[in-house]
């Protein structure tokens, strides 16, 4: 572990004691200007007196040679040589006197430099030391970070442990209902009848009676109305929110990135709220993922950013992620991320084989390459704009098919593929194939139920495309989205049927994926 950087105490002394130095080399030269200053001042106080001596000698001879008219101007030049010499003492006086505070100055700062240059050797001394010292507890520290990262290692892989047998103990298969709040269009019957019987259809009669049991009052005219409950894992009712329902899903993603096969599957009729819990509201017919109110957002946004976020937490390069979006419309399979020779994005007709290891497959299905949400988001968009959509009663852009969004993640030590289907229906030759299909996926679960050695997964493009998720090792959750009104009584009852068929459903324990490194993502 290296120490963090920062300034260097030894180099700030240093510097320290060279500006000391140059301050004391800076005096030493004013001393030495001052003494040679002081030297010529007293070669000029003995030119003066040498002066003055031979002044007066001129002076006396000057007056034995012309007498008292002279004596006045000698005194007067005597009396300025005098002043001249008091001047030139009072000078040398000041100078001495400048010379020797200098002095005084000179020794003090030395002495003070002196103090300080022993003062920093000690504080750099005292910092070494400090710096062995945290030297040592730094190793201690790195010794210590290694222990608790090891014991963290394994207090993960307990957790995983725990959580996968969590979820095996909740059932590989798992069934949750979800139950939507009356709208403005349950009130249009879709043809003329009576104002009672119109004030009926728009009454509620599917209930959440508590978080695993559904409530729905079966009546019909002149006959008393019975109830009956239906038992889920869990049950939402219409005031729940879309955070609430994916804390529900989002252990399902841990065991993602743990290696299993995991699929969440929503199931109801059109209109009952399957596309909002698993993508969000529509603005004009189109998703926005990227919308102020994320609160709004469905189980696929926030599963794709919670996946992300859990492969953040791996080494970088340990992994890559692709995307494939495929319809099933009329009992045909759809790639809705192909391209053109030019690059555009259409939709062109695939096929589903069985492997010889008895997996499903679509031979040159699309499988885009993602490096974060916003990417895959956008694949899945562009792969929505391409579906069959046809308006309906209840549902202005009511799509006629299945949708089957796989995200396929693949590592180092293991693959694993996550798929999320949001089924819709209703509407003449594409309802015929819709029901075919969740007839044939109702068929599949109870062959499963039921442990018959035939399970007829081929029936229908759906389940065979879905093989690996519904039949196979995987963990499913399935989404029952439920109309609360009396006018969709007959096909709430259908879906609930179905989800306590699919809650008997009783698999082997899923397994984990252990592939061997393969030589193109798939």
């Amino acid at each position: 572990m290296r120490p963090r950087r920062g300034l260097d105490p030894g180099s700030v002394w240093a510097q320290r004691l060279r500006q000391l130095e140059q301050q004391l080399r800076a005096k030493e030269e004013r001393i030495v200007v001052l003494e040679t200053e002081n030297a010529a001042l007293h070669l000029k106080l003995a030119e003066y007196q040498g002066l003055a001596g031979r002044s007066t000698n001129e002076v006396l001879q000057l007056y034995a040679a012309r007498g008292g008219q002279q004596k006045l101007q000698r005194s007067s030049l005597v009396t300025q040589l005098h002043r001249a010499i008091k001047r030139l003492k009072q000078d040398l006086k000041s100078l001495h006197s400048f010379a020797l505070e200098l002095s005084k100055e000179f020794r003090r700062q030395s002495k003070t430099c002196l103090y300080q240059v022993l003062a920093a050797v000690q504080g750099v001394q005292l910092q070494n030391e400090a710096m062995q010292m945290f030297q040592i507890k730094a190793f201690d520290l790195e010794q210590s970070l290694q222990e608790v990262t090891e014991r963290y290692e394994k207090e993960k892989q307990k957790r995983r442990a725990l959580h996968n047998s969590l979820v095996e103990l909740r059932g590989n298969i798992r069934v949750h209902c979800r139950i939507r709040p009356l709208l403005p269009f349950d009130d249009a019957a879709g043809h003329l009848i009576s104002q009672d019987r119109q004030r009926n259809f728009s009454e509620k009669v599917a209930y959440a009676a508590d978080d695993e049991t559904v409530l729905v009052k079966c009546s019909r005219p002149g006959h008393a109305s019975i109830n009956k409950t239906f038992q889920f894992e869990r049950v939402y009712n219409d005031s729940e929110s879309q955070d609430a329902v994916f804390a529900d899903v989002a252990p399902l993603l841990t065991s993602l990135l743990d290696g299993y096969n995991v699929c969440i599957m929503a199931y109801g009729q059109t209109g009952s709220g399957k596309t909002y819990t698993m993508l969000g509201p529509q603005v004009e017919g189109n998703f926005a993922f990227t919308i102020e109110d994320e609160s709004e957002l469905g189980i696929i946004p926030r599963a794709t950013q919670e996946v992300f976020r859990l492969i953040s937490e791996k080494p970088p390069g340990s992994y890559w992620v692709e995307v494939s979006v495929v319809e099933v419309y009329n009992n045909e399979i759809f790639d809705l991320l192909a391209k053109d020779s030019y690059g555009k994005v259409f939709s062109i007709k695939r096929d589903v084989v069985t492997t010889r290891e008895g997996k499903s497959d679509v031979p040159l299905l699309t499988h885009e390459t993602v490096e974060n949400a916003s990417e895959f988001l956008h694949l899945v968009k562009k792969g929505l704009q391409l579906r069959v959509r046809h308006p309906t009663l209840v549902h202005a852009h009511s799509s006629r098919s299945h949708l089957v969004v796989t995200l396929t993640i693949t590592t180092i030590v293991f693959g694993d593929n996550f798929g999320m289907s949001g089924v819709t229906g209703a509407a003449l030759r594409e309802t015929s194939f819709i029901n075919r299909s969740l007839s044939a996926l109702a068929d599949v679960l109870g062959a499963i139920a039921e442990q018959r050695s035939h399970v007829p997964y081929r029936n229908s493009k759906l389940t065979h495309l879905l093989q690996d998720s519904v039949g196979g090792d995987a963990k499913l959750l399935v989404m029952l989205c439920i109309s609360p009104g009396q006018k969709y009584l007959t096909e709430s009852m259908q879906s609930l049927g179905f989800g306590t068929r699919a809650r008997q459903v009783q698999r082997g324990q899923a397994k984990k994926k252990n592939f061997p490194m393969p030589s193109k993502a798939k």
